[in-house]
Parts: structure tokens; C-alpha cells; sequence
């Protein structure tokens, strides 16, 4: 059984083909029928223990994308509220005949615990401040349509990633698959936001900001993670913003063609200033658009969809010709 739980120890080549059939899905989403019948029939249940908005809704348009059918899981109003198991709450959810569960979990490790329970294909939506696979596919999508056209890795990129790592999924998965695709990747933090340990790790780490920002060329910015602790370790917001926010000077001292990027939700004026995220140098807007093919990808890899059906539209029904008084 095939499953997506981690970016780490993934190879070029099938972090490439993920890429690969997800520049495919860009050109179909941007049809005026932006929809193919490659996963006509299956089920793909969407199973969120935390909050979402990017990542559920994006997992949700691609499945429809595919023609896919899709279930939501909502912890609030189900019988987890009585007292029942995580266990056999994905068995009673697989039993009704799904084919692919997404599960987001506020626990590491939870979503291996549900690839051993279930018999279908299960995808990381993100596990505490673990891993989040699919935003780093995407995050890979974004800079490599941007920098290297539609094919091969981001060989020689230097990539500056800042901010709360050491509560950051999006940040593990992100090097991982930075890295396996060729680029250099620095961390930007101050030493109390950083891991205990990044003893193996293929990165390198900066104090500030200013000492790296002119040798880069993609400055991907992290939340502050108060609900995790992030906020607890730095003196002041003021602080953290003079030494690590990508604020409009600093967007002035990039190279020319670098860009800014964040996986959201920003918090404006700490981490980024508003008028870098409006800048069109942010691709914040382009990673969420990246985000629905890379899952369409995903989706129709783990599932086995066939090419014919991931490249042949789906044709709008003929409109019934009336014919004198007929309804």
C-alpha cells in the first residue's frame, strides 16, 4: 500500500514525477472546464483533527477536479465527543467504502498510526510539527515554475527559510525536498526557534535576516506559532520583526529576481510587512493556486488514475433541444 506521510528519504525522482504530473494538472485547471474523469468512482475522505483552510478546501477541489467524490470528517460534532477511539473512527469511516483518507493531526505520528489501521492510501495532511508533505511538493512546484520551467529539480538555488522552525512542519518537509532537489538551504532563526539538534541535517543556519538576504533567492517565511509556544521564546514582537521580518526594505535589498514566499496564514506586520505581501514578488497567491494540482498529483498517483483520463476533459452534457411546448 502506497501512502504520503513524509517528505524525508524521498527520492529526486519521485518527488519530480509528483512535480511533474502536477504541471500537467495546472494546464487543466486552467480549462474553461477545469475538470478530468481520471478518479470517476472513487471516494477520498478528508479527516481533520485541526483547522484548516488551504490544505482542506485545496484537497477538496482537486479530488472534484478529478471527478472524485469527496467526505469531511469534522472532530466537533462526531463520536470522538462520546468517547470513541481515533482507532475506530477510521475503521467506521473506511467502512463505508472509501477509497484514500487525508488526515490532519495535531499529534506526531498520527497519520502513521492511521496508514496501519486503514487498507486504503492515506496523505499527510500535517501532523503537529512534524511533517506537511504536500506543502512542501507544492512549495518545490512554485519555485521550479518559477526558476527552472516545467521539468528537473531547483539545482543551485539558495533558499533562506526564517523564522519559528523548530515548531514548523512546513519547515522539515521543506528541506527535505529542497534539498533533494538540489537547492541550499539556510536557516534563518534565532537560536531559541531553532531545533534542539540539527545534527545531520543538509542546512546551514544564519543569526539574522541581514547576514544571508542578499545571497538569496527565495526568502520562504514562517508563522510564529503562539499556539505551539512560538511566541513565548523572544523578547517582543518588535524584536522579532527588526532582526527576522521580511519587511519593505528588506524586499528592496533582494536580488532582483528573488522572491518572497510563506504557507500561510501570514501574519502581517510581525513576520511580513503588508506591503511585501502585496508585492508581486510574494508568491503566496501562486502557492495556493500550485497547491490544488500538486494534490490532484498526489491524488491521482496514490489512486492509479489512468493518463488518458488525468489528460481528456470532461464533456459538458449537450443541452436538450426543446422542441414546441415540451419542458
Amino acid at each position: 500500500m502506497r501512502h504520503l506521510l513524509t517528505t524525508e528519504g524521498m527520492a529526486r525522482a519521485e518527488i519530480e514525477s509528483y512535480l511533474d504530473d502536477a504541471d500537467e494538472f495546472v494546464d487543466v485547471l486552467a480549462r474553461p472546464i477545469p475538470k478530468v474523469p481520471a478518479l470517476r468512482g472513487k471516494t477520498v475522505a478528508t479527516l481533520f483533527f485541526e483547522p484548516s483552510t488551504r490544505t482542506k478546501m485545496s484537497f477538496d477541489k482537486a479530488a472534484k477536479a478529478l471527478s472524485a467524490d469527496t467526505v469531511s470528517f469534522s472532530p466537533g460534532t462526531s463520536s470522538l465527543k462520546k468517547g470513541e477511539s481515533l482507532k475506530d473512527t477510521v475503521l467506521t469511516i473506511e467502512a463505508m467504502g472509501l477509497d484514500l483518507i487525508v488526515v490532519r493531526h495535531e499529534a506526531t505520528g498520527a497519520p502513521w498510526r492511521v496508514a496501519a489501521w486503514a487498507s486504503v492510501p492515506v496523505v499527510n495532511g500535517g501532523d503537529g510539527a512534524h511533517q506537511h508533505p504536500t506543502q512542501a511538493l507544492l512549495d518545490s512546484l512554485t519555485l521550479r515554475r518559477r526558476f527552472g520551467g516545467r521539468r528537473g529539480g531547483l539545482d543551485g538555488l539558495r533558499i533562506g527559510i526564517v523564522g519559528d522552525i523548530r515548531h514548523s512542519r512546513v519547515a522539515r518537509s521543506d528541506i527535505h525536498a529542497f534539498t533533494a532537489l538540489g537547492a541550499d538551504v539556510t536557516l534563518v532563526a534565532p537560536p531559541t526557534l531553532l531545533p534542539l539538534d540539527t545534527t545531520g541535517w543538509p542546512v546551514v543556519t544564519a543569526g539574522t535576516l541581514d547576514d544571508v538576504l542578499p545571497e538569496l533567492d527565495a526568502v520562504y517565511v514562517l508563522r510564529v506559532q503562539a499556539e505551539r509556544g512560538g511566541a513565548s521564546v523572544f523578547p517582543s514582537f518588535a524584536e522579532y520583526r527588526s532582526r527576522f521580518g521580511m519587511t519593505a526594505d528588506r524586499l528592496r535589498r533582494l536580488k532582483p529576481d528573488a522572491v518572497v514566499m510563506h504557507p500561510g496564514p501570514m501574519i502581517r506586520g510581525v513576520e511580513i510587512d503588508a506591503a511585501v505581501a502585496d508585492d508581486p514578488r510574494c508568491l503566496v497567491l501562486d502557492q495556493v493556486a500550485n497547491g490544488v494540482a500538486v494534490r490532484m498529483a498526489v491524488l491521482f498517483q496514490l489512486l492509479g488514475g489512468t493518463r488518458g483520463d488525468a489528460s481528456r476533459p470532461v464533456e459538458r452534457p449537450a443541452e436538450r433541444v426543446l422542441v414546441g411546448g415540451e419542458q
